[in-house]
């Protein structure tokens, strides 16, 4: 399943936060958006994900949902959002008891996902006794539990430290080369951008409109750390934001 932006606009009361975005997400590819503070790049993907609905503008799904797919669009935010009642399996578990599943059917996909996220030993931990990262794999695995056509991500490896989000970007990139997947990712950090996105689209200062969309043709399995290549990409969109950033720091601490 396509997803299709046509001529996106928003406001809030007079403000205009976001301003003619037309793109089309294919499936199975990653797209990144990336931009300064303020330019509204989580409200994007409230539309996307049909939480919110644009001013004039509309989303589009173009083609079939996968027919074994429970939830067309799954959200991962970055607080994790898991009970502290309920163990790891339990809290993946939840998303599919909404759907009526349960007992051995419901056991057969956490297993699945526990094993695709390497969390199999931690099924009956509780979110207390996971560190920071091992939370945000459970909150991936309960998205992949539901078989979404597209996973929308916002600022997923935001709250985590460095080494910990290397880790995670490690993670994505095997879960994606294994079984690829649809995903639309926010994010402010670039070096994630260029790790993850088969199109970084860069919005500008508010109202957030596209001012280039970088596509990169490196296959993901091939994006380590360090990699030259993807450096100069970083210090592309750097230098096609550096003074839209700098513009909207200001616009923040004058509000």
């Amino acid at each position: 399943m396509d997803i299709q932006l046509s001529n996106i606009c928003h406001s809030y009361g007079s403000v205009e936060v976001i301003k003619n975005i037309s793109f089309n997400i294919e499936s199975g590819k990653i797209v990144c958006i990336v931009g300064p503070s303020g330019c509204g790049k989580s409200t994007l993907l409230r539309f996307i994900g049909g939480l919110e609905r644009p001013t004039s503008g509309e989303v589009l799904q173009l083609g079939a949902v996968p027919k074994d797919s429970l939830n067309p669009m799954t959200f991962v935010f970055q607080d994790f959002a898991l009970l502290p009642w309920r163990t790891v399996g339990g809290n993946i578990s939840l998303v599919l008891e909404d759907h009526g599943i349960r007992g051995a059917k419901a056991n057969k996909i956490i297993d699945d996902v526990l094993s695709r996220t390497n969390l199999a030993d931690f099924k009956n931990a509780l979110p207390k006794q996971l560190s920071g990262g091992m939370k945000q794999r459970v909150a991936i695995a309960r998205a992949l539990a539901v078989n979404p056509a597209v996973m929308l991500l916002d600022e997923p490896l935001s709250a985590l430290d460095s080494q910990t989000r290397e880790l995670l970007i490690d993670d994505l990139v095997d879960l994606w080369s294994k079984k690829p997947f649809t995903a639309v990712y926010v994010t402010h950090n670039l070096e994630e951008a260029v790790r993850l996105g088969h199109s970084i689209l860069v919005l500008s200062r508010r109202p957030g409109e596209i001012r280039e969309v970088v596509t990169i043709d490196i296959p993901l399995k091939d994006r380590g750390y360090g990699n030259a290549e993807l450096e100069k990409q970083r210090k592309y969109l750097w230098e096609i934001m550096r003074n839209e950033a700098k513009a909207a720091d200001l616009e923040l601490i004058n509000v």
